[in-house]
């Protein structure tokens, strides 16, 4: 239960950092070209809120709605989630969203989708400032690979050395969308380094298809790698009792651990408990006590092939961007296969991007998915789809090209037709999360 909270919590206070940072990008384009806006709100508040306030001769309502599924601002004269026909059925005003030019109204409706794209470009920048931009060179990767049924059927073979991916170095940052899995799935080909010779793999093209369907993921790291602390996170459990950089760990309740999945194994069978953990530093063997809640997890990293390139403050922006435009990049690759059969059935819900917190808390992991889903929250909302910013955009670019702007009923419909079918993909996504832990 206390892992579902501290993932429960992450997400919510992720998820509200981005409505309100989105939100307010229409928010301040609308107050520059003087559009009246009447409500500002994190959440949706039908029939009542949590919280609104109206300063003194503020146009604007500000409050917390109850429904934790986005939020929203109500700008005057636009036809919006609200529906609000009463207004539009009114004489066009002056500070009225339809009463100024296309330019205007399409700048007003990128806004927030421009606010998250900043937004990810800054915490991406934050997070190589502070803990720097961390990688595997999958070439360093001595040991080679182990790798699933399915990528065995296409050619690869345990202790393959991954090289290049349609000729290009495969880098592994551990993310959701650069991790090196996505990196050879999405090639036509793969290049490995096999008994000293290099062999090119010809990857089919609905190998991601034949990957969903098998379940049993592409490849992995081999476990054959001692247990040396590279990292100790702060505030775990580790570094309560006092491991440190450099520390060799050999044993967990006396039963010897020559490699880290020896280690992870036995972590596993005493979780919840207190355990002995003997260790080497500087050739003296020392032991601890731990204690290990429900996630089994000290809170280290392991010496491995990792790289980590580190930044000035001015430096880590150009860096904070590049990081950005290559998640995006990721995101917008993987995207396609959303509309396979496969792809659709491994759509999920709030559970799903719940599960992709960490069960303990960490800020580098909390930075790192909020500028993930601010990348994923820009490109949904851009999509032209009805009762998205992208479905505006597009009916005002049609506007500017034929110089006619659609009638208010016609937007009025395409609004309706839209939040139909965002509302249908919730409850589907969400419904899918339902099913899988009934049936895991």
């Amino acid at each position: 239960m206390e892992t579902f909270f501290i993932k429960a919590l992450q997400l919510i206070l992720s998820l509200s950092i981005l409505v309100v940072i989105h939100e307010f990008g229409h928010f301040i384009f609308a107050r520059i070209f003087k559009i009246r806006v009447e409500k500002f709100y994190l959440f949706f508040d039908p029939w009542f809120a949590l919280f609104r306030y109206k300063p003194k001769n503020s146009e604007t309502e500000y409050g917390v709605g109850w429904l934790p599924l986005g939020g929203y601002v109500k700008i005057a004269g636009m036809i919006d989630e609200s529906m609000d026909k009463e207004q539009l059925a009114q004489p066009v005003k002056p500070w009225e969203f339809r009463s100024k030019p296309s330019w205007q109204r399409l700048l007003v409706m990128i806004g927030g989708v421009l606010f998250n794209i900043i937004l990810a470009f800054f915490i991406y920048s934050m997070i190589v400032f502070r803990w720097g931009d961390s990688y595997i060179p999958m070439s360093h990767v001595k040991q080679g690979m182990e790798f699933s049924e399915t990528a065995e059927r296409v050619g690869f073979r345990d202790g393959d050395i991954l090289l290049l991916a349609d000729g290009k170095e495969i880098i592994d940052r551990g993310g959701i969308v650069d991790n090196f899995a996505a990196q050879v799935i999405d090639a036509r080909s793969v290049t490995v380094l096999r008994d000293g010779e290099q062999i090119d793999i010809v990857i089919p093209s609905d190998f991601v298809q034949q990957l969903m369907r098998d379940k049993k993921g592409f490849a992995g790291y081999k476990d054959d790698l001692p247990t040396v602390v590279d990292m100790v996170q702060r505030g775990s459990e580790a570094e309560k009792i006092g491991l440190a950089k450099g520390d060799s760990l050999v044993s967990v309740n006396s039963v010897p651990t020559p490699t880290f999945q020896d280690f992870r194994g036995e972590l596993q069978k005493n979780r919840g408990s207190e355990i002995q953990i003997d260790f080497y530093r500087d050739g003296m063997l020392q032991t601890a006590s731990a204690k290990l809640d429900s996630t089994a997890v000290l809170g280290f990293t392991i010496a491995t092939y990792l790289v980590t390139d580190h930044y000035s403050f001015f430096g880590s922006f150009p860096a904070g961007v590049k990081y950005g435009l290559r998640t995006l990049k990721g995101y917008v690759a993987q995207f396609k296969h959303i509309f396979t059969k496969e792809g659709a059935s491994s759509l999920g819900g709030f559970g799903t991007i719940g599960n992709l917190f960490p069960a303990k808390w960490s800020w580098y992991s909390f930075w790192m998915m909020t500028a993930f889903l601010s990348v994923i929250l820009a490109f949904m909302n851009i999509l032209p789809i009805p009762g998205l910013d992208g479905g505006h955009v597009l009916f005002l670019l049609v506007e500017a090209i034929s110089g006619r702007k659609p009638s208010d009923k016609f937007l009025e419909y395409a609004q309706l037709a839209g939040m139909f079918l965002l509302i249908g993909l919730v409850l589907y996504a969400n419904g899918m999360d339902i099913v899988r832990a009934i049936f895991k």
